[in-house]
């Protein structure tokens, strides 16, 4: 399995080799080993969750505090998905900073997220299956959201509406009304960098 460290510590990109002959593909999906190596410490999968979600659905920005955090191995198994990471950790050096990537079933990348990261997908086709293998259970009085909209996270959601021809954005109504980075920094929620 290959690993790519991305801008944010504690997060990577994963990119299987897919074997193609005239009956379709093969590839390697997950490896507790490798996952472990990388990450440098035990990862125990005690949840698997899986969304389906039609075109322009933004599912996040979702984090969990930390500790406990909640460490997560996210793949796309149908459709396609533009992935998000952000790195919501006070006092890290990329505090703040975001990282996306194309996660689909045609490419067959995953991301791997360390605790106290935040993450969030829109999906760009109907139907998109996302599925999240977790280090944690969920834990719903230390899980929270802040606004994909905060304009302090800079993510470009205008270029990926038009890039990927999404009529509109379809959130929950508890992601349509999360908090800005700087509410939760206030109330003092967000994950502490480790």
């Amino acid at each position: 399995m290959n690993f790519e460290p991305l801008r944010i510590e504690g997060a990577w990109l994963f990119t299987p080799t897919l074997f193609k002959d005239s009956r379709g593909s093969f590839q390697e999906s997950f490896k507790l080993d490798e996952i472990e190596k990388t990450l440098a410490r035990p990862f125990s999968v005690k949840q698997i969750n899986q969304s389906v979600s039609q075109s322009g659905v933004i599912r996040g920005i979702h984090f969990a505090k930390n500790p406990p955090g909640q460490g997560k191995f996210v793949s796309c198994s149908r459709g396609a998905v533009w992935d998000i990471i952000v790195d919501l950790r006070i006092g890290s050096p990329t505090f703040g900073v975001s990282v996306g990537n194309l996660l689909s079933a045609d490419n067959g990348a995953a991301v791997l997220i360390e605790k106290g990261l935040g993450h969030a997908f829109i999906a760009l086709e109907d139907n998109s299956c996302v599925s999240y293998l977790c280090d944690e259970y969920y834990s719903p009085g230390n899980e929270f959201g802040v606004s994909i909209f905060d304009p302090e996270l800079k993510i470009d959601l205008p270029s990926i509406k038009v890039e990927h021809r999404i009529d509109q954005w379809l959130l929950s109504e508890k992601d349509n009304s999360a908090p800005a980075l700087s509410e939760l920094k206030a109330l003092g929620l967000l994950p502490t960098y480790l």
